[in-house]
């Protein structure tokens, strides 16, 4: 866990900045002022004290670390003897090396002997004071560790950014997004460079009151941080989207595939999408063929090329497409289109193939339609007889007029009016 490796060098610091300072404050005695002797003697190690907390330093900085020396080391202090300034470095020892092992009780325990001790300063407690909330949401003790939280945000003059954004997460682990959000927003208030799980967290919660406009800019800086991650780009097409900004949407998503990123077929899919409902439809259904490998060779991705070729009025592109849907799918409607196409082709046997199929199927939405084009079919065959029998069954549906005017033109024709 990456708080706990901060909070362990952290301690590290602290002890060693301690260790070091106290050869120092022995050299400058006959210097000082008699108050300050005392005070150097309180914050002095004994320097048997200070070898053996050396070595517990050393062994935990070692690769791989010497807890158990670590310890050792640490055990053969006699605790009676010490002053409040050693008993206080010799706890957050201990503390550092619970916190290594993940012993988080443990290390919150000795933290605590470290403050009852006496030997640390205002803003040593201070700091203390944090680790221990810190401790609390590693355990994922979220109510304890939020409580420390606050409790440590009221007392210290200058709260940190982080400390906001641990405060946000323990109010989001417990369910109480109410309350996570004001402290999540001021972390990213404060930080000069907010972290991306930090922004993520008040995307979330934005996200989850459906609060699209303040969810925007967060996502933006998620882009900008990390430009390679798909995820990103994706959320941010979606939020977009979700404003009814369809053109910045189809911008978003498409950057993405350009640089690379959209690899599935979701999300193809969603930019074919986005092409179609923009007014882009050649350049739907080229992505999509191009893609075809990854989008995969289902009846309804054929269906989507078919449709945006018909969109862009490319008819003999649609045809391999849409009859490979309707090949794949039951239903009547599939031929229908695609005698529709070929009517629009010119291609009379190839209308008239599919909209026999299209009628056969007998699920077709409008079979009066399919029998006006079986009519037209024939008659540009030549075949008027074979036409005016189409034309007289669509008499029975909602295209009676137009299949009457044809009958009539028939008629003519043949000399029978």
């Amino acid at each position: 866990m990456r708080s706990t490796r901060l909070i362990r060098t952290a301690w590290f610091l602290l002890i060693a900045l301690a260790l070091s300072a106290a050869p120092v404050l022995a050299q400058s005695k006959k210097e000082e002022e008699e108050a300050k002797k005392k005070a150097a003697a309180a914050n002095s190690i004994d320097a048997q004290t200070g070898k053996k907390l050396q070595a517990a330093i050393d062994a935990l900085n070692a690769t791989p670390p010497q807890y158990t020396t670590a310890k050792g080391s640490l055990d053969s202090i006699k605790q009676d003897g010490l002053s409040p300034y050693e008993c206080s470095r010799v706890q957050q020892l201990y503390a550092a090396i619970y916190n290594s092992q993940e012993k988080f009780n443990d290390a919150r325990g000795a933290l605590n002997k470290a403050i009852t001790c006496g030997g640390l300063n205002e803003v040593e407690l201070d700091q203390v004071s944090f680790n221990i909330a810190q401790l609390y949401l590693a355990e994922e003790k979220w109510k304890e560790g939020a409580a420390a939280l606050e409790s440590w945000i009221a007392k210290t003059p200058k709260p940190n950014s982080n400390a906001y954004y641990m405060l946000a997460v323990a109010y989001y682990q417990m369910g109480d997004e109410r309350r996570a959000l004001p402290p999540a927003e001021k972390a990213i208030a404060m930080a000069e460079k907010p972290q991306p799980s930090w922004l993520q967290l008040v995307l979330a919660l934005y996200l989850k009151n459906e609060q699209y406009a303040k969810a925007e800019p967060m996502v933006r800086k998620l882009v900008a941080a990390e430009p390679s991650k798909k995820a990103n780009w994706v959320q941010l097409s979606a939020v977009l989207g979700a404003q009814e900004k369809y053109d910045d949407a189809l911008i978003a998503l498409n950057l993405a595939y350009h640089m690379g990123l959209l690899t599935d077929a979701t999300d193809l899919t969603r930019l074919a999408d986005l092409m179609a409902f923009n007014n882009l439809p050649y350049r739907c259904a080229s992505m999509l063929t191009k893609e075809q490998a990854k989008v995969g060779n289902s009846g309804k991705t054929f269906e989507k090329i078919s449709n945006c070729w018909v969109a862009a009025r490319e008819w003999d592109k649609a045809v391999a497409p849409l009859k490979s849907a309707a090949n794949a799918s039951r239903s009547g409607d599939l031929w229908a289109r695609l005698g529709e196409v070929q009517v629009q082709r010119e291609d009379w046997n190839g209308a008239i193939d599919a909209l026999r199929k299209a009628l056969e199927a007998g699920n077709a939405r409008d079979p009066g339609n399919a029998q006006i084009l079986l009519g037209m079919s024939y008659y540009n065959l030549k075949k008027p007889q074979e036409a005016r029998q189409w034309f007289q069954r669509a008499m029975g549906t909602r295209h009676a007029k137009q299949a009457e005017g044809w009958i009539r033109a028939i008629d003519t024709e043949s000399g029978k009016s």
